[in-house]
């Protein structure tokens, strides 16, 4: 069973249709909507500051989802695949997004809806990235447009694949 810890008051609440992997982690001021998973080894550490995740996201193995005290909150929207082993903190991740692996988002960013962050890519503090577009490297730098068609069928197919193998564990 995942670990599922209050702090400070605050105790997470996970919304219907969820996978927690067993080894997967959740504290404090956190809520995660409905048809979601958090996987193997996955952090989010709502005891500095809130997190809120909406419905379809899944947060793949070994994330961590984390923020500043009292000075930034992690957001992500819906329709959203965090890669295994990004970072998210302090930022947030508008509707029908794409984390790729190993990617790192720093405090105070905004990540535009319908957008790729390219596997290993570094995105510093405070950057916008525009909805509609794929941003990679490090740091991080717009590479192009993108259809907000090819996205949301992308992001929708792995969406629905970890519905698929989060219903294999029930």
């Amino acid at each position: 069973m995942a670990l599922i810890r209050e702090v400070r008051g605050f105790k997470p609440k996970i919304g219907e249709n969820v996978f927690l992997a067993e080894t997967a982690v959740l504290i404090g001021d956190l809520v995660v909507g409905d048809d979601c998973s958090i996987w193997y080894n996955a952090v989010l550490r709502g005891d500095v500051n809130s997190i809120r995740i909406g419905k379809r996201v899944n947060i793949q193995d070994g994330a961590v989802i984390h923020t500043l005290y009292k000075k930034s909150v992690a957001e992500i929207g819906n329709n959203v695949s965090v890669g295994h082993n990004v970072t998210i903190h302090g930022a947030k991740i508008e509707d029908n997004v794409l984390i790729g692996i190993g990617a790192t988002i720093l405090d105070h960013v905004i990540v535009g809806s319908n957008s790729i962050v390219a596997a290993n890519s570094l995105v510093l503090t405070g950057t916008k990235i525009e909805p509609n577009s794929i941003y990679a490297g490090v740091p991080a730098k717009k590479v192009k447009d993108i259809e907000p068609r090819q996205t949301k069928e992308m992001i929708n197919r792995i969406a629905d694949n970890y519905l698929m193998y989060a219903d294999w564990y029930k």
